[in-house]
């Protein structure tokens, strides 16, 4: 299976008392598919997935699969500390009806690249799914080298990157060190909501942008914009969603983490847009407060959202 395009990693809904509020899960999936997204990635850091009981990522997983019903690739985040557990979550993943799994390198303890490189294997061993390497240094603590992951690649180990390290240089490397080594089967992904035009015109296969929740068409017509070769067009829309991303700095940092600000305007959008009833985050983070509502409001009319 060859990704690509747009697959916004998405927000899991809560009830009031946490558990998972399926039937906005479902709506904000059938919101997505209609706005034409290219495959929805749940389990991420978007979905709160470090905040989630076993329980309840087989829920969002189940639900998931189940509504999207074959429409669209289905990834699924399988990011745990070490290696057997990842391969407990592949496990789940494969018995909910996953298209692929999506894993991190192992984190809490201190690692080497060597381990990392072992990470990767062992879990190719364990499933046929395809494996997406996802790089969060910002969670999980180091950054996935460059040189690893296209020999991870080159040998089949993983089908795709999602980079979310922040690191453009590194990022334009592995595309360059991708077409270099003719490994057209292998799938690269920015993980940055503010440069999905660049990464497309440096050759990426597409994006995973956590604001697609909030605004998914904005990134489909970037993607179309720039596939029928409207690079001023491409531009424009994603000069517009780099100035919606301000909702996600609404709330200071004396206040709160930037987790819970980034996530909790997420939530508030979309409980604003209607594509989800709730905006409930899970603990330990905090939510916004009515004036950081408003200001996200007036941000989403200035958008053209509201």
């Amino acid at each position: 299976m060859k990704f690509a395009g747009i697959v916004p990693p998405l927000c899991t809904p809560f009830n009031d008392d946490f558990s998972v509020d399926t039937d906005s899960l479902r709506r904000h999936v059938e919101f997505q598919l209609d706005a034409g997204v290219h495959g929805v990635f749940v389990l991420g850091s978007s979905s709160e997935v470090a905040f989630l009981p076993d329980a309840q990522r087989r829920v969002v997983v189940e639900t998931t699969v189940d509504q999207v019903a074959g429409r669209v690739p289905v990834l699924v985040g399988c990011i745990d500390m070490t290696t057997l557990r990842v391969a407990e979550h592949i496990k789940a993943a494969e018995a909910a009806g996953a298209d692929a799994v999506v894993v991190t390198a192992p984190y809490y303890t201190r690692t080497h690249v060597a381990e990392i490189d072992r990470h990767f294997r062992l879990l190719r061993e364990r499933t046929e799914l395809p494996i997406v390497a996802y790089d969060i240094p910002v969670a999980v603590h180091t950054k996935l080298d460059g040189g690893l992951v296209l020999d991870l690649a080159a040998d089949g180990v993983i089908a795709a990157l999602k980079d979310s390290s922040g690191d453009e240089a590194a990022f334009r490397a592995v595309l360059l060190g991708k077409r270099d080594r003719g490994l057209d089967a292998f799938a690269v992904f920015t993980g940055s909501e503010l440069v999905v035009d660049a990464a497309l015109a440096m050759g990426a296969d597409g994006a995973v942008p956590g604001l697609g929740n909030v605004d998914p068409v904005g990134y489909v017509l970037i993607h179309d914009h720039f596939k029928s070769g409207n690079l001023a067009a491409a531009r424009r829309e994603q000069e517009r969603l780099m100035k919606l991303f301000s909702i996600t700095s609404v709330a200071p940092p004396s206040r709160m983490g930037r987790g819970s600000a980034g996530l909790g305007a997420f939530k508030a959008a979309m409980k604003m847009r209607g594509f989800i009833d709730n905006a409930v985050m899970a603990p330990p983070q905090l939510p916004l407060d009515d004036e950081e509502l408003l200001q996200i409001k007036g941000k989403l009319a200035e958008a053209g959202l509201l």
